[in-house]
């Protein structure tokens, strides 16, 4: 008999883009994780509430977050998962002209993954020049300009990021 032991594995749902909207599949994928990352523009406390009470939480606000969640939430959260620094932040940049703000928290704290929004736009890569890994989950509320509703879905086994897959909701529309 062979016994294979996992050690240290952490399932990891990221978000953004709700804008005050939220259905049974989020919900269903929030609470099939270890972790949930928003990185940011929830839309309404509901959203925030909701993903609170579904598993391990971590967000920040967006630039359409009212006062209320902004108290609840900061602009960027840094963080370690499993030996692994996070970068948590609603507007960064492209992954080819980040902000100088992300330019210097990276800078200082030398984060491994950079998580973002704001742009409805889906994109993984990996920054050589700043040895990070760029992970922008797209939107997954059914307001802007996005086609496709998509979330992402990781493990994080023994420091490595494993078995990365999109999620697609649906059309945008079709909500």
């Amino acid at each position: 008999m062979i016994l294979l032991f996992i050690k240290n594995l952490k399932k990891i749902l990221i978000l953004s883009d709700t804008h005050g909207y939220i259905d049974d599949r989020i919900e269903e994928y929030a609470k099939n994780s270890d972790e949930i990352w928003h990185a940011g523009d929830f839309g309404s406390l509901e959203v925030l509430r909701k993903l609170e009470k579904a598993s391990f939480f971590r967000g920040v606000y967006g630039n359409i977050d009212n006062h209320v969640l902004r108290r609840s939430l900061s602009e960027f959260e840094i963080f370690e998962v499993e030996k692994l620094k996070v970068l948590l932040i609603h507007i960064a940049g492209n992954s080819k002209n980040l902000s100088l703000k992300v330019e210097s928290l990276i800078d200082s704290h030398k984060p491994n993954i950079l998580v973002c929004g704001h742009s409805h736009i889906l994109k993984v890569s990996y920054l050589k020049s700043k040895n990070i890994l760029y992970i922008n989950p797209g939107a997954a509320g059914k307001n802007g300009f996005h086609k496709i509703r998509t979330m992402i879905k990781f493990e994080i086994i023994n420091k490595e990021i494993e078995n990365m897959n999109i999620i697609e909701l649906g059309m945008r529309s079709k909500v």
